[in-house]
């Protein structure tokens, strides 16, 4: 299955809106943005877990819930998208401008190790 951003965003956010999740239209963006947040904390979790050779593995945990490293990572794209759906943001704009930029950095630009 493709996916573009523009679905994923209107996807993810129909669901949340199907779910009952923007009953509350004044959502606080700071509980948002830690709930994304403990989506990578889980995905470290996972890495912690199982090493890097648990990175790709998916399995089912309680009411066959997919679990795994690439799960949480997918749950915290998903929570972003909605975020971004919800405010009216454009996620797809700053991506570009984002990757645009990108290509125009020195290699290994800022002189980090990491």
């Amino acid at each position: 299955m493709t996916i573009t951003i523009e679905q994923l965003i209107t996807d993810s956010h129909q669901i949340a809106l199907s779910k009952g999740w923007w009953e509350n239209k004044e959502r606080n963006v700071g509980e948002l943005l830690a709930l994304i947040h403990s989506e990578i904390s889980e995905a470290l979790e996972v890495y912690r877990d199982h090493g890097v050779d648990g990175l790709s593995k998916v399995w089912l945990g309680e009411n066959n819930k997919p679990e795994g490293f690439t799960v949480e990572l997918a749950d915290a794209v998903i929570r972003i998208v909605d975020l971004c759906a919800g405010f009216e943001l454009d996620l797809e704009g700053a991506l570009r401008t984002k990757m645009d930029f990108n290509r125009s950095r020195p290699h290994r630009h800022g002189g980090k190790i990491a």
